[in-house]
């Protein structure tokens, strides 16, 4: 573990950058963002719920009524979607929105960031006035946690944990039994958790690493979850966290502004988490899509990948002959787009990540790779 300075955490909020920028490829390539495949945002590839669509179509007179200021009926349904309870349940303008509003309610001096991951969190924490130390998940252990290395850190002066759950970029994930000792100890060390789910829903092992069953059980925790990935809706911008902790919810919703979710977000919501059709589609064809894509790159000499619990891949190039960015800059002109992952912390420029999309399209994308790396 190391800590970073002032300096190198600015300079790291300059290099991070997003998957999925498409207005900016196409300003800079010349490519409609229409005929770009991308493989960079992880977004579902079946789109948005097509019963969600409609009555959206059928329903757009909402927009001239306020919403729900407690979210009654959206708290519901994410209760049912996801076995909390409704009174556990707070919602915001993304889960971008809730992260934020959440470190800024612990406003704890020093944390630790599961690493590599997501640029925000970093982000987040500095601007709280806060300082951040990333916990490194290791490539020779598969970027899997070593739990009694982590343990030893979260000492008493550690406010607060935050973790990916499975982890972006590396598609790797904790057990809920590990979440759990992870959560006992931190009960003893005073520190709060949150557990960022975004890419559980596209698990095969989802009750085996989903954090919301010890949400009842310590109050410390707080699992957010977003409909940007799972749901292909990043527009709609809605996000939903989960804690028992009552005070912390109090305080939360009193930092957050007041109809965070907009009326056509908190109606579209309803109707996307009781679509159980789409859930299950979409968990299948990703199982099956990354599994056939794992199988075929275990096969090529060249590249080391690593098991994913995602809906993407991340792979190490074992050779000098290219890139990660040159790779990118190979498949931009054939109007795909991967995300070179050297600007994660701990990662250089052998790494790249792809999410799953179409089996044409991945299929596509595995041939043209294979062109320039074996």
């Amino acid at each position: 573990m190391r800590f970073f300075s002032e300096k190198e955490r600015m300079m790291m909020q300059l290099v991070h950058q997003h998957g999925g920028d498409l207005d900016a490829i196409e300003r800079k390539y010349g490519i409609s963002k229409t005929e770009i495949k991308d493989f960079s945002g992880n977004i579902n590839p079946l789109g948005f719920p097509k019963s969600a669509e409609k009555a959206l179509a059928q329903n757009l007179s909402i927009v001239s009524t306020y919403p729900d200021k407690s979210y009654t009926s959206l708290r519901q349904a994410i209760a049912k979607y996801t076995g909390a309870k409704a009174a556990h349940i707070v919602v915001g303008n993304g889960s971008t929105e809730l992260i934020s509003t959440f470190i800024q309610t612990v406003h704890a001096k020093k944390s630790i960031i599961i690493g590599p991951s997501y640029s925000e969190y970093e982000r987040e924490v500095t601007l709280c006035g806060g300082t951040f130390t990333y916990f490194p998940l290791k490539e020779e252990d598969n970027f899997s946690i070593n739990l009694t290395a982590l343990l030893e850190a979260l000492t008493v002066d550690v406010g607060m944990v935050i973790i990916c759950n499975p982890n972006n970029p590396t598609g790797s994930a904790f057990t809920t039994l590990q979440l759990e000792k992870v959560l006992q100890h931190t009960k003893k060390t005073g520190a709060s958790i949150m557990i960022d789910e975004t890419y559980i829903e596209f698990s095969d092992n989802l009750k085996e690493i989903c954090a919301i069953p010890l949400v009842k059980k310590f109050d410390n925790l707080f699992v957010v979850r977003g409909t940007s990935k799972f749901f292909a809706a990043p527009g709609l911008r809605l996000g939903y966290g989960i804690s028992s902790n009552q005070g912390f919810l109090e305080r939360l919703k009193t930092n957050q502004d007041p109809w965070s979710v907009n009326s056509l977000a908190a109606f579209a919501g309803e109707k996307i988490f009781s679509d159980t059709d789409f859930h299950t589609t979409t968990q299948e064809l990703i199982s099956k899509e990354r599994k056939k894509a794992l199988d075929e790159l275990a096969t090529w000499k060249n590249v080391k990948v690593f098991p994913s619990s995602a809906n993407f891949i991340l792979m190490k190039l074992l050779t000098d002959k290219i890139t990660a960015d040159g790779l990118y800059e190979k498949l931009i002109q054939k109007k795909m787009l991967i995300r070179d992952a050297s600007s994660f912390t701990f990662l250089d420029e052998h790494y790249l990540r792809f999410c799953i999309l179409l089996p044409e399209d991945n299929a596509a994308l595995l041939k043209e790779l294979k062109l320039w790396i074996e």
